[in-house]
């Protein structure tokens, strides 16, 4: 089973404390509507308590009339819901009115259903999970609008850029869990990791599970996990995510443990048929060079490269500034 920080667990079973008071809440305001127009539907809910407890001291006292009490009292609440629900579809169209809204049906917003973790107690995990890691990411969310062509002199860098831009765009817009995991190759400062940020900006404002970082910074917490300097399954959500978006590949200290959890991290998702974002500013023979060759396989064979060029913006944007 998925581990998750402390944090994460009391922040999701608030999130469904919250539900189940709102669906409380909810429901008290529908019966005090439902009675003021129809305080019959108080009565035959009372009576339905009543037969209730009827069932049960004739369940205790035993007896030969049992099976003939048990019926008749099953005939009559039938007839009392029924009533009920005649009277909720003629005032509100909706014989369920009266029946508590919860935000999943499998677990009546307890977040457990015969024992397990429900789907939904799940959901909130893993999106707690994403927004601890992506409120630690130094990378700033950004958007599409804020792409400055001006920065690319040269027509044809442009052009392509322009081109490279209108892809990152479209991915975001068509983003599904068969989207192409995407390779960005550039030297520095040419926008590889603005775009990663459009994307990522894109998606989590429609509330895909995203997780955007720098790649040393990722393998930083999860090594502090790994041996219990720190709590959490950083490794786990990344591998599990929608979209795992790493800026930076090249950077991060190398060393045996960082190079097994790159593998574990872009293996695990292409074996979840994943998709995945990773940035680098390294060339081919440098990628050759630094990481072994089931990496560099993987990313080959399996990510679409996107190519990079131009100039490095940074110093671009202090010259046009200083104008």
């Amino acid at each position: 089973m998925k581990k998750y920080s402390i944090s994460t667990f009391e922040k999701a079973e608030s999130a469904l404390a919250e539900r189940r008071q709102s669906v409380e809440q909810e429901l008290q305001r529908r019966r005090r509507e439902v009675y003021a127009l129809a305080p019959e539907v108080a009565v035959l809910e009372q009576s339905l308590a009543a037969t209730g407890n009827k069932l049960l001291m004739a369940a205790a006292k035993g007896g030969d009339d049992l099976p003939r009490l048990i019926e008749e009292i099953k005939v009559k609440n039938l007839d009392t819901q029924k009533a009920i629900a005649d009277i909720l579809t003629e005032l509100k169209g909706d014989p369920d009115y009266l029946d508590a809204p919860y935000h999943c049906q499998l677990c009546n917003d307890t977040g457990y259903v015969s024992g397990s973790r429900c789907r939904c107690f799940v959901d909130l995990l893993d999106k707690f999970s994403y927004e601890e890691l992506n409120a630690s990411c130094r990378i700033r969310l950004r958007d599409f609008s804020e792409f400055r062509e001006e920065y690319y002199a040269d027509e044809k860098v442009r052009s392509h850029m322009l081109k490279i831009r209108e892809y990152c765009r479209r991915y975001a817009d068509n983003f599904s869990e068969d989207s192409d995991s995407l390779f960005f190759v550039g030297m520095t400062g040419l926008g590889k990791t603005f775009l990663s940020a459009c994307i990522a900006k894109s998606l989590i404002e429609k509330g895909r599970g995203v997780v955007f970082g720098s790649l040393p910074d990722f393998l930083r917490t999860v090594e502090n996990e790994h041996f219990g300097r720190a709590q959490g399954n950083t490794l786990d959500t990344m591998i599990d995510c929608e979209l795992l978006i790493l800026d930076d590949l090249g950077s991060e200290f190398q060393t045996s443990f960082s190079e097994s959890a790159i593998y574990d991290i872009i293996n695990g998702r292409l074996n979840l048929c994943k998709p995945t974002i990773i940035s680098t500013n390294l060339s081919s023979k440098e990628l050759d060079a630094r990481y072994n060759e089931r990496i560099i396989s993987r990313i080959t064979g399996c990510f679409v490269p996107l190519m990079f060029m131009g100039k490095d913006i940074r110093h671009l944007r202090r010259q046009l500034s200083a104008q």
